[in-house]
């Protein structure tokens, strides 16, 4: 029985694979083609997740907001480089990053791994509210009155772990998809996984979140 149930759960998870495979491809194609109606349709279904990602990333929600038109404008017109062999959240988030490092260094910052380097203004806490209905395993891990804790918890660490805990934690990607998006080696993200972990632990013990940390 075990065996025949081991089977079928290998058939499923096959399946979702080349399912999510062939809607990447569909949407390689759409862009290519400048599908009609195919841009508003990704905006409704990735937006609170793109938003999310950039206010954790910048740490401004006035410069996540103006950043996450940037990256739809970069979609529509860079949508054929997109070849649908890796997941569209993948390249998207991509976007965005580089979006951030490119005005990170307009600001004479070299590179992501600068952007916090001791204090700054921009990594205060800071209030805000993004969901698309969803809950994340982070959200999962809090009442609804202490998901804010949550989120405050999150933008004290250090950019760099915090970006690897929101994309794993929050957008569930795998280690080799976060690698993917920070041209990390899966060493480099794992370590980053492991410090971000260790660093948000004490907190989310304070507020009895340890569980669903670990």
């Amino acid at each position: 029985m075990a065996t025949v149930q081991s089977v079928f759960t290998r058939s499923a998870a096959t399946a979702e694979q080349e399912a999510v495979r062939q809607e990447n491809l569909a949407i390689a194609g759409g862009l290519k083609r400048r599908e009609p109606g195919l841009l508003d349709q990704l905006i409704v279904r990735y937006q609170h997740r793109l938003l999310r990602y950039l206010v954790y990333l910048t740490g401004s929600r006035e410069l996540a907001e103006d950043l996450f038109q940037e990256v739809w404008m970069r979609v529509l017109l860079r949508g054929d480089q997109f070849n649908g062999k890796s997941r569209f959240d993948t390249w998207l988030f991509t976007i965005a990053r580089n979006l951030v490092i490119d005005f990170r260094r307009k600001r004479t910052l070299s590179s992501l791994d600068e952007l916090f380097e001791g204090s700054s203004g921009d990594d205060r806490p800071m209030s805000f509210e993004l969901t698309d209905g969803q809950p994340t395993p982070f959200d999962r891990m809090a009442t609804s009155e202490d998901r804010e804790r949550v989120s405050q918890a999150l933008l004290q660490v250090d950019m760099l772990y915090r970006e690897v805990l929101v994309l794993r934690f929050h957008e569930e990607l795998s280690l080799q998809e976060i690698a993917a998006i920070t041209r990390a080696p899966l060493s480099t993200v794992k370590s980053r996984l492991y410090r971000g972990l260790a660093a948000i632990r004490p907190q989310l013990e304070a507020h009895n979140f340890s569980e669903a940390a670990g």
